[in-house]
Parts: structure tokens; sequence; C-alpha cells
């Protein structure tokens, strides 16, 4: 029997459900399944699935996708899809109950890049047609995208792909560096799924917000106190500056919020405080509060940025045009008359 989603409009295998567990209604898929979240506070049997839940948002936390029990994206055991499905539901459960901002930022990120991964393989199934069609009516019902299948290629119309790029700054997602044919533009299956990550994120986010949760019981408890241990990992003393110019507040305010900077706001972050004197250490924990942070991977970015590995090159932070160009200015009166954010607050002499 399949599951059908709250617009009723996409009905899932058990297969389709344990890859896209957030388009089950929790409290639904548990009735339906015959248990509620009162038992998973008596059951002992259910213990294991809210450990799996903890560490399902642990990994989440700490960068990194959960690796499914799924073998060759089937369920397979009986066991296997209650075990994939219920560890999501009980996680958001404890994210509602733990309310800590920071990790279900986290956890709907990982949770949407692991669906994403999920939703490529099925829009570039070749031997099955209704996989495709079952990632192709995703998209469409979350996200109101249309997106068409065009030989090797899928395609969105032109005001689809200016409205879900938006948040995108890197040169290859500019219009005019896409494949464009009349009105259409052309993506590969992992572009038209990594165009929906943030929006993807935003959806698991407001489920976790949404779902009734019972009061806090002791079932629930410990891993609830842990989590909120957890989260303190992520709570920053963020370096702050009144002579910061505004494109560079924009950044720290982004990161403080548990929100995604892009590539080139981060790029321009880091070279902006490694030209003001500051060290890798110091700039490091800015980051800790980003959804898909990895203290080894910002370390090793941070590092190459300042020269520290491979040539030796360091790097310089962007010129105010190229921050423009990326739409990372904010800029104020006090802008007038620099050409590099690191002359910001510093004053001009003029030659009579």
């Amino acid at each position: 029997m399949g599951v059908q989603t709250k617009k009723n409009m996409i009905n899932l295998g058990q297969d389709e459900i344990a890859k896209y567990p957030f388009l089950a209604d929790a409290g639904q898929y548990l009735k339906d399944k015959g248990f509620t979240l009162e038992q998973f506070d008596t059951d002992p049997d259910l213990q294991l699935i809210i450990e799996k839940a903890y560490h399902r948002i642990e990994i989440a936390a700490d960068g990194k996708i959960y690796k499914s029990d799924l073998i060759d994206d089937k369920a397979g055991k009986d066991a296997t899809l209650p075990r994939e499905v219920f560890s999501f539901l009980i996680a958001v459960v404890l994210l509602k109950l733990c309310g800590m901002y920071s990790l279900i930022q986290r956890f709907s990120l990982a949770e949407a890049r692991r669906a994403e991964k999920y939703l490529e393989k099925d829009l570039a199934n070749l031997s099955d047609k209704t996989k495709e069609e079952l990632a192709v009516r995703i998209i469409k019902e979350l996200f109101s995208l249309n997106v068409y299948k065009q030989n090797d290629y899928f395609t969105i119309s032109v005001s689809d792909y200016l409205k879900h790029s938006i948040n995108f700054h890197e040169r290859e997602w500019k219009l005019v560096n896409r494949r464009v044919e009349k009105g259409m533009v052309h993506l590969t299956s992992h572009e038209t799924v990594r165009l929906i990550r943030k929006e993807l994120s935003n959806y698991i986010t407001s489920k976790i917000h949404s779902i009734h949760t019972p009061p806090m019981s002791s079932g629930f408890k410990k891993p609830v106190e842990k989590l909120i241990m957890l989260a303190k990992k992520f709570s920053t003393q963020t370096i702050s500056s009144t002579e910061y110019p505004p494109c560079i507040k924009h950044a720290i305010e982004v990161l403080e919020k548990g929100e995604n900077l892009p590539h080139s706001g981060r790029f321009l972050l880091a070279t902006f405080l490694l030209g003001k004197g500051q060290t890798v250490e110091q700039i490091a924990p800015l980051f800790k509060n980003a959804p898909d942070y990895n203290e080894k991977v910002t370390l090793y970015q941070l590092n190459h940025l300042a020269g520290s590995l491979g040539n030796a090159t360091k790097y310089s932070s962007p010129s105010c045009d190229k921050v423009k160009s990326q739409n990372l200015c904010f800029a104020i009166p006090e802008c007038d008359n620099i050409i590099n954010p690191l002359q910001f607050g510093k004053k001009k002499t003029l030659n009579a």
C-alpha cells in the first residue's frame, strides 16, 4: 500500500518513502503503522529508533550525510522501512522538542542533500521511467517547478530558472552562461536538483516547526538534553567591528543565523579577515554555524587561502567591483571612493 503526501498528489511506494521520508505526514504515517509517539516513551524496543534518530541528527550536525540502510535504493527487509522512516520522523520530533535552531538548520540541509542524491539518480534513471516521472512530480508539487526531459538534458523555463537560481552567485549559474533555447534553460540531472537544495532544506525545516509533539516525556528527555549540549558546539563568539564594511557584516550575520553563505561570500569573508591580519584559528569559529560546516574541510580551505598549503599563494580580498558582480555588495555612503573592502574606514586624501 502506498503513502500519499499531504497534497494527495504523490503516491509513494515503500522504497520511495524511505528515500524521501519528509514527504510523509508523521502522525498519519505512525498511525498507519500502528504506532503512537507515546509508545516510543514506554516501549524498550523502540528506544533503538530514538538512538538511531539522535545519531542521524549528530551526523548532520557534523556536516555529513546520513548513510541509509537501503540496498540499491530499495527497502529490502521488512524491518528496514520502518527503521529508515521512523528514525527521520523521530529526529524531527527531537529537534522540535529541543528547539535548537542551529541543529534544525544543519539537519534540514543534510537531509536535503541526501534526498538530492536520490532525486538526481531517479531523474537520470534510463531503465525505469516511473522513477524519473516520480522525481519530476516531487519537484513540481513541492516547488512549483516544471521540469521537462529533452534528450540527455532537463529543461525549465527561463522565468523558473531565474526565480530558483537567485541565491546562486557563482559564474556558472549566471543565465548568460547557460544553454538557452526557445525560452528553456538546459540542465543536467545534477544541476536540476542542486537548484532546489535550499528550498528543499527550507521545506524540511518547516516540517520540523509545524509538527505537533506531545509534552516532554522521559523517553525523549535524555536525547533532547544531549542535543542541547551538542548545539553548544556551534555557538560562537562572533568577531565584530564597527570598522567592517557592510558586505563583511552581512556575511557574518548570515553565518550567525545558521544560514548558507555562498562560496563567493565565504571567500570574501575569509580573505578580508586574513588581509586584516587575523589567523586561521581566529577565523575558523565563524564558520561553525554554517549548515554544512565541517571542521576539517574549513581549516583546509582557510589554510589554502592563507597560503599555508600547496604553492603557498596567499589569496587577496576581491575588489568592490567583483563583490558587486556577485551580489554581495551592500554599499553605504562610507563606501564611496574605495575599490576594495579592505580600504573601508581608511580616510582618503584627495589631491587638490
